[in-house]
């Protein structure tokens, strides 16, 4: 078998395995592919986007969905975004979604040589800078608001003011997600506690959107770590949500401990008492509504960074991106949690704000000090999007050099 053929029939049998085996499509039909970058009961980032995918199938006559899990330099070595798309638009998909910034640039290549099939790279901006095929588009929820929740819970629920944070690799987006949960744990830890000790908020990045032996470092090693030096919350900024049965284990041996997981409200139901709540994505929402303009072929190319549906910020069903509370919250805990969240969401809905980011605003300075907004200035979204480095007050490294 030659490595073209092999490559193939590992296709073949991944899309067999999902029962999405080559069939004829009915005139009705609409096909539409997922390409996600771990698997999809990850209990995070790919999860969240394999439920999308779901969703559409659900809410869309004849959608049908194709998966392709795990396309990963480790789990799909020989593998390439290009023999996935390939098999896809063989089986009559119309629309693609590759849901990582690993995706990116492979994404724009191969749409290219598909002009005829709608891509929608998720996380990445090649519509913004002008590096797009007219074929794709690019959207990326604006999780820095639940971001600023999650920070704040961890603030609010820790003993020691020692708070560690687990992030992927380092770029653009994991720097202003971090950055993010910063300012809202230092703004209850100053100004709802009122604590008298400084806040300590370090991160520590294992190299990759989740954790691969020999190749990155691990996040349970690295969230014991955070524990054994007195951190009591590590909230994450990865795909995946070890860092909840890390603290369930270790509040079983009566340490006062608690985790922050990202991307799926999956994050905290293998151990509730441990987790504070957890930053969600529901992507089915966006991408119900980009599959039907594909379908009634109204699609327009955008770059969309979309905000939470204000009115439902604690609802998973009811917004792009949000915090859904967690067990671990004490009720005064949360009673101080939804008076910060409505502070923000007051800020988020008047429009003097439009062009803001509640806490993104001076004086704030980069981790080296160069000065990001004055006092009385909030600092642009673009800048947001772009941000170089982490902040001032922040631990850890700002690039990977």
């Amino acid at each position: 078998m030659t490595r073209k053929m092999g490559i193939l029939a590992a296709l073949m049998l991944s899309l067999v395995m999902l029962a999405v085996a080559p069939a004829a499509m009915a005139q009705d039909e609409f096909v539409f592919g997922m390409v996600l970058v771990g698997p999809k009961e990850d209990r995070g980032w790919s999860q969240a986007h394999y439920e999308g995918g779901l969703y559409v199938e659900q809410n869309l006559p004849g959608a049908r969905m194709l998966l392709f899990e795990s396309l990963n330099p480790a789990d799909t070595p020989n593998t390439t975004l290009a023999d996935v798309v390939g098999l896809f638009v063989d089986e009559g998909a119309q629309l693609i979604f590759t849901t990582s910034d690993a995706f990116e640039e492979d994404t724009a290549a191969v749409a290219a040589l598909y002009p005829d099939v709608v891509f929608i790279n998720v996380s990445g901006d090649d519509v913004l800078s002008g590096e797009a095929p007219a074929n794709l588009g690019n959207m990326m929820a604006m999780s820095e608001w639940p971001r600023l929740i999650s920070g704040c819970a961890a603030a609010l629920a820790s003993e020691t003011g020692k708070l560690g944070y687990v992030g992927p690799l380092i770029n653009a987006e994991t720097r202003r997600v971090a950055a993010s949960a910063y300012l809202g744990a230092k703004y209850c830890w100053e100004e709802v506690k009122q604590a008298e000790t400084p806040l300590t908020f370090t991160v520590t990045w294992i190299g990759f959107w989740f954790a691969i032996p020999g190749v990155t470092l691990d996040v349970t090693e690295e969230t014991n770590r955070f524990f054994d030096n007195g951190y009591d919350i590590v909230l994450s900024g990865v795909d995946t949500a070890e860092m909840v049965t890390v603290a369930a284990a270790r509040r079983a041996d009566g340490e006062a401990v608690f985790a922050v997981p990202y991307n799926s409200i999956a994050g905290c139901t293998q151990a509730p008492e441990a987790c504070l709540g957890v930053p969600f994505y529901n992507w089915g929402l966006s991408y119900l509504d980009i599959a039907a303009s594909v379908v009634a072929d109204e699609w327009v190319q955008s770059w969309d960074w979309i905000a939470p549906n204000w009115e439902s910020i604690y609802d998973p069903a009811g917004t792009i991106t949000g915090y859904a509370l967690g067990e671990g919250l004490t009720e005064e805990q949360t009673a101080q949690l939804d008076e910060f969240t409505a502070e923000l969401v007051a800020f988020a809905t008047d429009e003097a704000n439009a062009e803001a980011m509640f806490l993104w605003d001076g004086p704030l300075n980069l981790q080296d000090g160069t000065e990001l907004a004055a006092e009385g200035s909030a600092v642009a979204l673009l800048d947001i999007w772009y941000l170089p480095q982490l902040l001032e007050g922040m631990e850890g490294a700002s690039t990977s050099e």
